[in-house]
């Protein structure tokens, strides 16, 4: 069953910049010039979108110098992708069943 933090972070990971943001950071650890180089957002913008991500415990930071580094917490979203199988699984043994309540 799906709780209100995993509400929560399909929310966050709904937006598609913030989406792009995490497919990145799965294949490296970036900082946010790098990231803006990538995805053409606008700096402020994505230091917003990064605090969002930071803030749901998506990503994690480390600082270098004058310069921040993200990493993508891959736990996260390991549970979350749980919860979906989860969900797919009841569904086919639903469909398999053929479950349903008669209408009143």
């Amino acid at each position: 069953m799906m709780t209100s933090v995993d509400t929560d972070l399909i929310r966050v990971l709904a937006d598609p910049l913030r989406l792009r943001i995490v497919t990145l950071l799965a294949g490296e650890t970036l900082c946010t010039s790098h990231l803006v180089e990538e995805t053409g957002a606008r700096q402020t913008n994505l230091s917003n979108h990064l605090k969002v991500l930071r803030e749901a415990g998506v990503v994690e930071t480390e600082p270098c110098g004058r310069f921040t580094y993200y990493r993508l917490k891959p736990d996260v979203i390991e549970s979350l992708a749980g919860r979906f199988a989860e969900l797919a699984r009841t569904a086919r043994a639903t469909a398999e069943a053929d479950l349903r309540r008669s209408c009143p």
